[in-house]
């Protein structure tokens, strides 16, 4: 009952939003997520400033700043996602797509043998675009979703990113990513998000040891296929910008772990990179370096990180 409950609530609020100019609604977004900012509890605020003061080299002004804007921004977001009915079809309005040669020309490419490829981006502007500004191109997307807390909010979520042209499976679903692959489509992955010690590599993420996933490095090396790195950012006119960048592919030497954490420092790099480029884009409320400070002794985590610079200058 509660699920249905949630689940028409959003309905109705997206039937709402598409009747209403959209800049306007994002307008309104921000303005809701600017109160929220204000009511969040002292601890989630403070990840976002701990997180910006170590990574950037900015005044404390400017910390305060990026960590507002990269919350309030949810706001236009959650409004962007209620329009998909209204964006659907003619996405290209939205987002501009730099890069996309580099996809079809893989795709056109006989060397593919029908196989598809990984895409691998990160919470930076609104990801939940991605997926339809690749469908609206011909770009058969496979979006791996993290199961939501809500049953509404999950079954409404899924609803509308199938209803701009993604496939969803959830994390668990290997078995149906690697299917899908051979069937020619494109896995997307947000690669940027903490994971436990059993389940990530360890790299070095603007100067510290982080853990990061290998779905990706993995992916490649094992079905010999490419990875495309593509990241959003927002104009200032208010679209988007999703840049597709040119394909990377994972060594296949006798060491597969050192192949797949090579690709993934690579990736984490370029990650690292982006976010430097548009900090008030990325989710720095989120605990990115938790694992490390939780599951790791000190000790550990500085003798991983003076081996990741010795093999990072070699």
């Amino acid at each position: 009952m509660v699920t249905s409950i949630e689940y028409a609530f959003l309905k109705f609020l997206s039937r709402l939003v598409c009747l209403l100019p959209l800049k306007f609604c994002m307008t309104l977004g921000r303005g809701l997520a600017a109160l929220i900012w204000l009511l969040l509890p002292a601890k989630r605020k403070r990840i976002a400033t701990e997180n910006i003061r170590r990574c950037l080299d900015v005044s404390p002004q400017e910390v305060e700043r990026i960590a507002r804007e990269s919350t309030v921004q949810f706001g236009a977001m959650f409004m962007e996602v209620l329009s998909f009915p209204k964006l659907k079809g003619n996405m290209s309005s939205h987002v501009k797509v730099v890069g996309l040669e580099h996809l079809t020309n893989y795709i056109n490419s006989p060397e593919r043998g029908g196989r598809g490829a990984v895409i691998a981006a990160c919470h930076s502007d609104n990801w939940e675009l991605m997926g339809g500004a690749f469908a609206q191109n011909g770009i058969p997307l496979v979006g791996v979703a993290k199961k939501q807390k809500s049953e509404g909010a999950d079954k409404f979520i899924n609803e509308y990113r199938t209803l701009i042209g993604m496939h969803i499976t959830y994390r668990s679903g290997v078995r149906e990513m690697y299917k899908m692959l051979d069937e020619g489509h494109f896995i997307g992955l947000i690669m940027d998000q903490d994971v436990g010690r059993d389940d990530g590599v360890v790299v070095k993420f603007f100067n510290r040891a982080t853990n990061f996933v290998t779905g990706a490095a993995s992916m490649s090396r094992f079905r010999k296929i490419p990875i495309f790195p593509a990241f959003m950012h927002k104009n200032s006119d208010g679209m988007h910008t999703l840049e597709v960048f040119p394909p990377l592919k994972v060594e296949r030497t006798t060491d597969k772990h050192a192949d797949i954490k090579q690709m993934t420092q690579r990736l984490a790099s370029l990650i690292e990179e982006h976010v430097r480029k548009y900090p008030d884009e990325w989710f720095w409320l989120h605990d990115r370096w938790k694992s490390m400070r939780v599951e790791f002794e000190p000790q550990e985590v500085a003798e991983l990180e003076r081996q990741l610079d010795i093999d990072n200058t070699r």
